[in-house]
């Protein structure tokens, strides 16, 4: 088994820029995000990139750490 995943991995796994600027630049367009909407239902994401963040979260695999960071940074 892998281990957990870190932000700028994840990033790469959604075929987003990386580099810690780049996730800050990111992070810092599209927050807040209203507490009510999940991080997968964000309106930016491509759909593949929602199908991913979804499933990931919902199987508790080993990116749920790095997407639980990124919701937390966009809230």
């Amino acid at each position: 088994m892998d281990a957990m995943h870190t932000l700028p991995q994840l990033f790469a796994q959604l075929g987003l820029p990386s580099e810690p600027p780049a996730i800050d630049a990111f992070v810092s367009a599209h927050r807040p995000l209203a507490n009510d909407v999940a991080l997968y239902r964000a309106p930016f994401w491509t759909p593949a990139q929602r199908s991913f963040l979804k499933e990931e979260i919902i199987e508790d695999a080993d990116w749920a750490a790095a997407i639980e960071e990124l919701n937390a940074r966009l809230h």
